[in-house]
């Protein structure tokens, strides 16, 4: 039995933390995400950039007053994504424990 495939855009540790936290989120903005996850703003931005491009999510640029406000949620791709992930992982942990004895 060959292991379960797991979805290396999300399996990525900073990436893995963005997604599961817009997951719990209507949505977040950068500002929020980069309190939260303690990223650079260079790193959070990259990062938000490859789940872009993978169609996770997706960014929304506006204004607040007269600064510009970037605000990301995940899309149904990036819910589904995350959703199978979350449970390829289950299995895979569950696979690897011993039963008790």
């Amino acid at each position: 039995m060959s292991p379960p495939s797991l979805d290396r855009l999300i399996h990525e540790p900073a990436r893995l933390v963005l997604v599961a936290t817009l997951y719990v989120l209507d949505g977040a903005d950068f500002l929020f995400l980069r309190r939260r996850t303690g990223m650079t703003a260079g790193n959070l931005s990259s990062h938000m950039s490859k789940l872009e491009d993978g169609g996770l999510v997706r960014s929304t640029r506006t204004f607040v007053g007269k600064r510009p406000n970037t605000s990301f949620e995940l899309t149904e791709e990036g819910r589904t994504a995350f959703e199978q992930y979350r449970a390829t992982m289950t299995a895979l942990l569950e696979a690897t424990l011993l039963p008790a004895i």
